[in-house]
This record gives structure tokens, C-alpha cells and sequence, in this order.
């Protein structure tokens, strides 16, 4: 059968004999004929393996390989399942994207989306499940005959992979693709060392005719030769740097599972704003970290982003910190001075910024905090990769251009463990709480102030005003007045018939002025003494 690269390598006479040859049914068929396009390393290999881990770079094909890998599968299986690194992956790269499971599969061939219920339906009766690793729980007990997990260097929670595996057992032949880039994480590292995993390698360059030409212009220039792009486009797994501050196995020593995750007693966000927002710009370092009560940092979440406006950035900080609870923003003054808290006061006005300034170079702010990370005072709540691989490429001698990209996420990191465990007390903690106290007593007073103020109202309106009296009532008032004994108050009690105020239309009004009459007052009768002078002063 002729290859798309073979056909690519005809004279355009040919190619277009070759085109005007097919039927209209062939012609429609030719987009989905995965043998016709795909390269050798994309096809499913023979042999007696497990798992297929085809890396690959960016733009090389992972994600058309995943998707027609789980087409071909499900001919023959029921069971085949797919997880991504988060519900947002699998939604919109792996079903919905331009090279997932609904853009391969022809009309007849295609499923049935069921977002509510996150599975495939497939027209032969076989059913796919959608699974996030963010959810590692949602793994349990589920069950697989072939599996696609997508992005696995890029897992926040390890465990998610090993609930795949156990549930990894059903039919003749269980199998999982791992379609990925190239990432040294502990996982990574494990799985590409198992004997029963077949590995097969990709460079962006071999997809690079189906590429924009704007991407190879752009992004392959600026990496080419760099160690970012050793990893992202020659798809490389690159170890520790000589030198480092931090190594992979000091990180993933650190490591702990959201079961692990101890109380906090403080809780903070730091920024390093970028100077632009273009899309060359750096990235806008965003870090969560913080404080148990035994003095351990443990790094939260890793929010930082690129091409953001300063808004965009400041909103996003400020959501982290109220959805943390953070007491705190740091944010790093040194690209934008006092535009920084400007900015983030434009969301939040009332939220806590200590503004700080860097005066030493990256490496030199970073070792005390690599200090806490060997003395193991910092912890980090699952698996942050794109912040890991900056902090194994800190060396002394770092360069960003050689590097392909600034340490950002690194200086959010620094500037949060430099806050938590190593600042000295400046009062600024203190001085908030007693501005939060007085805010708090300030809207108690004048809440007092108000109810003073409802009552004062009521005590000055006039009797008539404050209840009105049927004239059954007042009837009533005077046959009790006419009634009333010429013996004393205790002889008059003892001898005075029960109280009517129950059989009256307002029997809460006649209390103090029933003791006068001589009756004996229920308990759910009540009258104020200006009532009982007012009715006694009516009926003279």
C-alpha cells in the first residue's frame, strides 16, 4: 500500500494522477486511513509488551497516535478506557481536540459523547471511560482491558497510575499506550526501566510538514539546541544537572499524598510578575505554599502562566490566596515597582501585600531554601513538573539563554519559603490582625448603635400607636373596672374569679392591670402599667 511520505515524494503530475484515480468513496475514506498516514514509530508494534510508551516531542503526534491506537482497540475490545492529567485534558484534547477521538474516527465509526456520564459510547457496543488523574480515588476498582493515559510525566498524583494498574486485568492481552513527553520524574524513570515496556521515540522535526510554518519560525528557532529543547522537541529524558541545587531525588523525597497533608497554620501567595505580556514574554511565577505548626513549608499548588495581562495575573493571584486562605501576597517589586501592588489592589483592596525586592542573584536566594529542602523542612502536596524542572536546572553558572527559560516559577518558590521560615519578624502580622480586629469592633458597634436607635423610636411613639385595642378589648377593661372588689389586695386575690384574658381578642396586653382588678393573671397574660393607668384614667 503506498505511504503518505512516499506518496509526498512523487512529481506533482503523479500525485495528481494518483488523487483523480480515487472513487468518491475513497476519497472520503483517505483523511481516516491511519495506515496510509501514519510514520513507523506510530503504529502498534509487535511483541509481548505491556506498555508502549511512544515519546515524542511537541507537535510530534502523540495525541492522533493515543486516539487511533484506542480506535483500532476498540474493534476487538470492550473495555477500552482513557485518562488524562485533568478533566480539562481529556474533554478537550483527548475526545474533543483536533486530533482526538472524534477527529479520527469516520461518521460510522464514531461515538457518542455522554459528557454527564464521562464515557464513550461506541456504535459495535463497546463503551470508553474517561478518568482524570487529578481524582486518583475515581480509579478504584475500576476495571480495563487496554488503557490510553495521556501525559503521564505531567501527573500531579503518582497514584493515579498505580489504581490504573490494578485495574489493569481484563482480557487476553492487557495493555497500556503512555503517550507523553519525556519528563525525569520518579514515575517516569520507573516505568521506562520495567522490562515489560516498549519505548519508541519521536522528534517534533519528523511531523514538521503538518505544522504551522509560524510554529517552526518561532518556537523551534528559539529552542533548538537548548536543554528545554532537547526535552520538549527531541523528546530527550534529561537527568540532573552537575551542580544543581536540587535533584529529583531530593524532590520526590519531599513528596507527600493529599492524606499526608497536615495542618496549616499560615498560608501565603508570591508573585514574580513578568515585565510584558506578550507572547515572548516570561512567565508570572504563582506559587501556594504553607506553614504547618511544627515550622514545615509545603508547597500548595503551582498556578504560575505566560502572556497574561498584569490583571490577569493579579486576579489569578488573588483567587489563589482567598480560595487557600492566604493571610499574605509577596510579590517580587523589582519589573514594575509600585505598579505590582497597584495592580493586585484593582482586585482586592483589602488583601495583605508585602512588597520585596530581589538584591542578590537567583542562585544566591535560592540556597537557603534549598538548605530547608536537605534538612527536610519543605514538602511538596503531589507533583509539580514544570516547576521541578526548573528548580534541577539551577546551577551556578545558569543562563537563561542557554537554558531556553527563565526560572520563574523557581523565584515564586524562593520568595514563599523565604517568607514562611526564613523572614525575620516584622511586625506586619500584628499590625494586620489589630487592623482586622478594629474592623471587626468597628461593625459591632455600629450595629449596637442601630439597635439603640430601633429601640428609641419604638419607647417614643405614643400607646395608641404601639398596640391598637379592639373595642372588645376596652369593653373589656371597663366590666373589669365595674367589677372590681373594695376588700384588700389579699383577700381580693384569693377570692378573685380566674382571669378572661384568654377568651379576649388581645389576651397579651392586661397583666399588671388584671393584679389591679382583682383577677388572677395566666401566664400568657401581659400589660404594661401605662395601660393600666390609661384604662383605669378612661373609665373615670
Amino acid at each position: 500500500m503506498l505511504h503518505a511520505d512516499a506518496l509526498a515524494r512523487l512529481a506533482p503530475e503523479e500525485r495528481a494522477a494518483f488523487v483523480a484515480a480515487l472513487t468518491e468513496e475513497e476519497a472520503a475514506a483517505l483523511p481516516y486511513l491511519w495506515e496510509f498516514w501514519a510514520r513507523p514509530e506510530q503504529k502498534i508494534p509487535e511483541g509481548d509488551w505491556v506498555y508502549w510508551v511512544p515519546l515524542g516531542g511537541r507537535g510530534m503526534g502523540k495525541t492522533r497516535t493515543g486516539a487511533e491506537t484506542v480506535r483500532q482497540w476498540v474493534k476487538r475490545y470492550r473495555f477500552v478506557n482513557i485518562i488524562g492529567a485533568t478533566g480539562d485534558d481529556v474533554r478537550d484534547v483527548m475526545v474533543e481536540g483536533e486530533s482526538g477521538i472524534l477527529a479520527v474516527c469516520p461518521a460510522d465509526e464514531r461515538p457518542t459523547y455522554i459528557a454527564a456520564r464521562s464515557c464513550l459510547d461506541w456504535p459495535n457496543g463497546a463503551r470508553t471511560q474517561l478518568f482524570s488523574a487529578e481524582t486518583p480515588e475515581r480509579l478504584r476498582g475500576r476495571q480495563h482491558m487496554k488503557l490510553w493515559a495521556d501525559e503521564l510525566g505531567a501527573w500531579r498524583y503518582p497514584e493515579a497510575w498505580d489504581h490504573a494498574m490494578f485495574g489493569l486485568r481484563l482480557g487476553d492481552k492487557p495493555q497500556a499506550i503512555v503517550t507523553t513527553t519525556p519528563r525525569p520524574t520518579k514515575l517516569m524513570r520507573e516505568l521506562l526501566a520495567n522490562p515489560l515496556t516498549l519505548a519508541t521515540r519521536g522528534s517534533t522535526f519528523a511531523n514538521i510538514a503538518n505544522l504551522a510554518p509560524a510554529f517552526v519560525e518561532k518556537i523551534l528557532a528559539k529552542y533548538e539546541g537548548t536543554r528545554l529543547g532537547r526535552q520538549e522537541i527531541e523528546a530527550e529524558l534529561l537527568l540532573d544537572a552537575p551542580g544543581a541545587l536540587w535533584t529529583r531525588a531530593l524532590i520526590e523525597a519531599a513528596y507527600l499524598n493529599q492524606r499526608q497533608a497536615p495542618p496549616l497554620a499560615r498560608v501565603v501567595v508570591a508573585v514574580d510578575p513578568p515585565a510584558s505580556s506578550s507572547e515572548h514574554a516570561d512567565e508570572c511565577g504563582v506559587i501556594v505554599a504553607g506553614l504547618t505548626e511544627d515550622g514545615a513549608a509545603i508547597v500548595l499548588a503551582d498556578l504560575s502562566s505566560q502572556g497574561e495581562t498584569p490583571l490577569q495575573w493579579a486576579t489569578r493571584a488573588v483567587a489563589a490566596a482567598r480560595r487557600h486562605g492566604a493571610d499574605a501576597i509577596v510579590a517580587e517589586v523589582n519589573n514594575g515597582g509600585d505598579m505590582v501592588e497597584t495592580v493586585i489592589r484593582q482586585v482586592d483592596a483589602n488583601i495583605r501585600i508585602k512588597s520585596v525586592r530581589a538584591s542578590h542573584g537567583k542562585f544566591a536566594r535560592a540556597e537557603p531554601v534549598a538548605a530547608l529542602y536537605e534538612q527536610g523542612r519543605v514538602r511538596h502536596l503531589g507533583v509539580f513538573p514544570q516547576l521541578e524542572d526548573q528548580m534541577c536546572m539551577m546551577t551556578q553558572g545558569f543562563d537563561r539563554k542557554t537554558a531556553g527559560v527563565s526560572p520563574d516559577r523557581v523565584d515564586a518558590l524562593v520568595w514563599a519559603i523565604t517568607e514562611l521560615c526564613l523572614s525575620q519578624g516584622d511586625g506586619s502580622a500584628i499590625i494586620d490582625f489589630y487592623r482586622r480586629s478594629a474592623r471587626c469592633s468597628s461593625r459591632r458597634r455600629s450595629s449596637t448603635i442601630n439597635r439603640r436607635d430601633r429601640s428609641s423610636r419604638r419607647r417614643t411613639r405614643s400607646p395608641r400607636s404601639r398596640r391598637r385595642i379592639s373595642a372588645k378589648c376596652w369593653r373589656s377593661l371597663i366590666k373589669l373596672q365595674r367589677s372590681r372588689p373594695k376588700s384588700g389586695r389579699s383577700s381580693r386575690a384569693a377570692s378573685a374569679p380566674p382571669c378572661r384574658a384568654r377568651s379576649w381578642g388581645c389576651c397579651n396586653i392586661r397583666r399588671r392591670f388584671a393584679r389591679r382588678c382583682g383577677r388572677r393573671p395566666c401566664r400568657s397574660c401581659s400589660i404594661s402599667s401605662t395601660w393600666a393607668r390609661d384604662g383605669s384614667r378612661l373609665l373615670r
